[in-house]
């Protein structure tokens, strides 16, 4: 199978590659190297086509999606922080750019997976998160909820090409996927915890702490969407993908300063101060999970300690 990743330089998309690879697939990626890194990918080289470029670039994504089989839409500007701080680029890369590729892989008519997030349920209360629950976002002027309107947006486009012009879609919404090379330069709050954990620093929690999340190791993520692949009956569907044992931020703190043996303490930083005023975030986030459990066979294997060991090593090299 040829498989064109988008974003294939990047946290989840390089793991892809690494699984895509392993079970005899040609690949090729393209990444812009903004959130990618070479070092992702520098074990793949000869194994592998990359383009550096943008997947705003109509002309390239073209071509690369005419030349492929199947396409893993993986590439989008994330993280908390850097969508604070460049909301308008974001805004910009998110849709339009999701856009090009998605008017590609159904001119071509070509199999397509799209990453999408938990991020699009917003801070809806009713937990879990189940495939149908209600989007609910902040006010417009919010600018923390503009990467959930993108991508619920990017959803919406793709689920109506798909009624309207058999676009061969399913959509994946991660949550909280976590692993080695993943970077907390943009907010990602495990390899910021671990990183500051083994260099016996301050941890710092945003908030007082209480707010939850649950972790799944990108190698468990990678593994869903592969099942989803091999099945025809998941185009048109979507799949909440996400682990399993709901924990607070400051639970899992100290849980990253007991794994690594540290000495760092917790420092509690307000939301304003960290992102300023008038952010928002969810108290919880957890993923109900049954229906990809029911259709596919798949569960998450790793543990939050497992997940913490992993990134630990990864960070140490």
């Amino acid at each position: 199978m040829r498989a064109f990743i988008t974003g294939g330089a990047g946290f989840i998309g390089s793991h892809l590659a690494d699984a895509l690879i392993a079970r005899g697939d040609t690949v090729t990626i393209l990444d812009n190297m903004s959130t990618g890194s070479q070092t992702n990918i520098a074990h793949l080289e000869g194994k592998i086509t990359v383009h550096t470029g943008d997947i705003r670039d109509e002309a390239l994504v073209d071509k690369l999606v005419a030349e492929s089989d199947i396409v893993f839409h993986m590439a989008a500007a994330l993280g908390v922080k850097n969508i604070m701080e460049h909301t308008i680029e974001s805004i910009d890369r998110n849709f339009n750019g999701s856009e090009v590729v998605l008017n590609a892989a159904t001119k071509h008519n070509k199999r397509l997976i799209i990453a999408s997030t938990s991020e699009i349920y917003g801070k809806n209360p009713n937990q879990p998160l189940h495939e149908e629950s209600d989007r609910v976002v902040g006010a417009p002027q919010k600018i923390r909820w503009t990467y959930s309107d993108a991508k619920a947006l990017e959803e919406a486009v793709a689920h109506t090409l798909h009624k309207t012009h058999g676009l061969k879609v399913t959509t994946v919404r991660f949550f909280n996927t976590v692993g080695p090379r993943q970077t907390g330069r943009y907010g990602m709050v495990v390899p910021r915890f671990v990183q500051a954990a083994l260099n016996n620093e301050s941890i710092p929690v945003h908030g007082d702490g209480t707010q939850s999340r649950v972790f799944c190791h990108v190698q468990d993520a990678v593994k869903a969407v592969l099942a989803i692949v091999d099945i025809d009956s998941t185009i048109g569907d979507y799949f909440n993908v996400g682990g399993v044992g709901e924990t607070t931020i400051k639970e899992l703190a100290t849980k990253i300063i007991e794994r690594t043996g540290s000495q760092s303490k917790l420092v509690y930083v307000p939301f304003t101060e960290a992102y300023g005023v008038g952010f928002e975030d969810m108290q919880r986030r957890v993923p109900d999970i049954s229906k990809v459990k029911a259709k596919l066979g798949w569960s998450p294997t790793h543990t939050l300690d497992s997940i913490i060991d992993s990134v630990a090593q990864h960070l140490k090299k």
